[in-house]
């Protein structure tokens, strides 16, 4: 699987390079008209959905190894028809990735719609951008509770090797929703998960939150009533903003806010509640919400601290370096001992986080500098191939 990745992501970069190539024109194009147009790309936005798509997939090295042998080992012991003709055809595999999909709406309705859910999925959502890079920006977290969802594939008897071919699939798939370049789609929006749904789905407009969960098919939305066309213009985000960089502080910020309201709950019951209940329940002894307050689009301020032209450079080649980097580890991660590949993965994180905090200012770039010679030494260090 981390193979497959390292050949999908010059592609990504690719497809991102293209989009933010027609970005640009069009924006030229406007101003030329006399017209605004805003653009859908910022350097450090993207930068940082790089960094955590980087850093998404250096961690789930060890999340998708956990998911897959729960998953397998639970085939083995609950499979309906682990041995059915019926998924060794093309209709079984395209019943498969339906299967998939019906599940994953589930996972992706309950990681709006639990708060200890949400603040693994949150990540995904903090842009305030929306551009193909977005599609990258995945979390780290979300392999530890999100393969429960999946065991009814298990239980009827889909084999781990499918299970895993369609959930690629699946996600693939999603890469090409996450732009603001592609309108209305006519029929393909009342069937189909298109960038016309997805975008409300990372809106942050009243109507639009918590809407379109499907990953390829949104008539999963349309049977269970979460379904919502794109009729006005979108605002991305979250409502509580992040505003950082940081890859790391971006997949723990929602937890450390549930622990500290957790920690707050005077009875031990609402300590518990604070991560099963909607992201933001606060209990009644806590002043929990009243009755819901329109959100006030107009107050939203884009995260975008000032970068020269030099550190634009600067944290664009460092940003390729990581890149290649991650690539190198995800190559040869399948050969390494399991304390070498957690070292490599630290040795990753350290350096993505300092690029973060460089983006944000609050690193100088001979500090950021030295932290990723050290994880470039650490990662060449423990490859097959260094020394």
């Amino acid at each position: 699987m981390s193979k497959i990745i390292v050949f999908a992501f010059p592609v990504f970069l690719l497809l991102i390079a293209l989009e933010l190539w027609w970005d640009r024109r069009q924006v030229r194009l406007a101003a030329a008209s006399g017209a605004t147009a805003k653009s859908s790309y910022g350097l450090s936005d993207t930068l940082a959905s790089l960094s955590m798509g980087m850093l998404s997939q250096v961690i789930g090295v060890f999340g998708k190894f956990i998911g897959i042998a729960i998953y397998a080992a639970l085939f083995g012991s609950v499979a309906l028809w682990p041995q059915a003709e019926l998924w060794k055809h093309w209709y079984g595999w395209f019943l498969a990735l339906v299967l998939y999909d019906f599940c994953y709406y589930w996972l992706h309705r309950a990681g709006h719609e639990v708060a200890l859910l949400w603040a693994a999925h949150a990540a995904h959502h903090q842009s305030q951008h929306y551009n193909l890079s977005t599609a990258l920006r995945q979390t780290s977290t979300g392999a530890l509770l999100g393969w429960l969802f999946y065991l009814p594939m298990a239980v009827l008897g889909v084999p781990p090797l499918l299970f895993g071919i369609v959930a690629l699939v699946d996600l693939l798939y999603q890469f090409w929703v996450h732009t603001e370049h592609v309108g209305r789609l006519g029929w393909f929006d009342r069937v189909f998960c298109s960038p016309s749904n997805h975008r409300v789905h990372h809106a942050i407009n009243d109507g639009y939150v918590d809407r379109n969960y499907g990953g390829i098919w949104v008539i999963w939305d349309r049977m269970f009533g979460t379904f919502e066309p794109e009729v006005q213009p979108c605002v991305y985000g979250t409502r509580t903003p992040l505003n950082s960089w940081d890859p790391v502080r971006a997949n723990l910020a929602v937890y450390a806010e549930l622990w500290r309201r957790a920690g707050a709950a005077p009875r031990w019951g609402d300590k518990l509640r604070v991560w099963l209940k909607p992201p933001g329940w606060l209990p009644e002894s806590a002043n929990g919400p009243g009755e819901a307050q329109a959100f006030d689009l107009t107050a939203v301020r884009t995260y975008a601290p000032p970068l020269q032209g030099a550190q634009m450079v600067y944290a664009a080649a460092q940003n390729l370096l990581l890149t290649a980097l991650g690539a190198w580890y995800l190559w040869n991660v399948d050969a390494q001992a399991l304390p070498l590949a957690a070292l490599g993965a630290a040795a990753m994180t350290l350096g993505l986080w300092a690029l973060g905090r460089y983006l944000q200012q609050q690193l100088a770039w001979w500090t950021a500098l030295g932290l990723q010679a050290l994880a470039t030494a650490a990662v060449l260090a423990i490859s097959p191939l260094g020394v």
